[in-house]
């Protein structure tokens, strides 16, 4: 009854995070694209930011705000971009941190090792009931299916070490891909920021190319000044939306290698432990 009622735990609790995953991200993206709308318009596009008092003309001297607008309706874009590198990035931290549980890692997998070396395994099941998260459900899974391996004489003993690894592995097959959703928008945007600023770069440069072909005698330099404006502070959103993406997929993948490290290490120290204990250390 044990194997069963483990799974049938576990898989709602990942269906329930697959949906709160996929609504953050169709609540997310529309409301970054309407916001950086808003502040392109409102707050960047201020007529007070600009000479005359009208937008349409140069910065006034030294207001960033004024300059960011001149680079053209790509900025929007981009700074919708940023702002949803920011918000998945802070989903992705509050989801894998509440995955990691409520103390370090190397703490909870020191004291499940301890409980095991004792043989106290309800012991070593209520540290994991303490630790919450992820990491702390794979090894309770596979302490519960040690508990029931330990009084079944139906299978051999390598049977049973091999029903302790499939139930941990079956556990670890419905925890992790949980902390690894959005990472792929994450990892999507660090490959287009760049690309969208490079667009927005060869607009400019055309605005301002156009203003030199077009002028009779000495060139338009609000035309030539707006162009090359717009051509580097495109660049300039593209790179910086990009560099974020970047340093968050590292981040979290790192964190992710570091549970599912930690996972491989109480797993290890179960089975060990197990074959320690029925004669079985050949097999590890």
């Amino acid at each position: 009854m044990e194997k069963k009622s483990a799974p049938a735990t576990a898989k709602p609790v990942q269906k329930k995070d697959g949906k709160a995953g996929s609504m953050f991200a169709s609540i997310v993206i529309p409301i970054a694209i309407i916001a950086a709308i808003l502040i392109y318009m409102f707050i960047l596009g201020n007529p007070a930011n600009f000479e005359g008092g009208d937008n349409a003309n140069h910065p006034l001297p030294g207001n960033y705000l004024g300059q960011v607008y001149k680079g053209g309706f790509i900025v929007p874009i981009l700074i919708s971009i940023v702002i949803l590198v920011i918000a998945f990035a802070i989903e992705r931290y509050l989801t894998i941190s509440k995955a990691k549980g409520t103390k370090g890692l190397e703490q909870f997998v020191r004291n499940v090792r301890q409980k095991l070396n004792m043989n106290d395994i309800n012991g070593a099941i209520a540290i994991c009931d303490q630790q919450k998260g992820s990491v702390a459900n794979v090894v309770k899974a596979g302490l519960l299916k040690y508990q029931e391996m330990h009084t079944d004489t139906s299978m051999t003993k390598d049977q049973r070490i091999l029903a302790i690894q499939k139930e941990i592995e079956e556990t670890t097959a419905l925890e992790l891909p949980m902390l690894e959703k959005n990472l792929v928008i994450i990892s999507t945007i660090a490959s287009i920021s760049t690309l969208v600023g490079l667009i927005g770069t060869v607009l400019g440069m055309i605005k301002a190319f156009a203003a030199l072909a077009t002028a009779g005698g000495a060139p338009d330099a609000t035309q030539l000044a707006n162009g090359i404006s717009e051509a580097l502070i495109n660049t300039a959103l593209g790179i910086t939306g990009s560099t974020i993406a970047i340093i968050a997929y590292n981040y979290f993948t790192s964190k992710i290698d570091e549970l599912t490290y930690s996972i491989d290490e109480a797993s290890f120290s179960i089975i060990q432990t197990y074959a320690a204990q029925h004669g079985e250390n050949n097999r590890i």
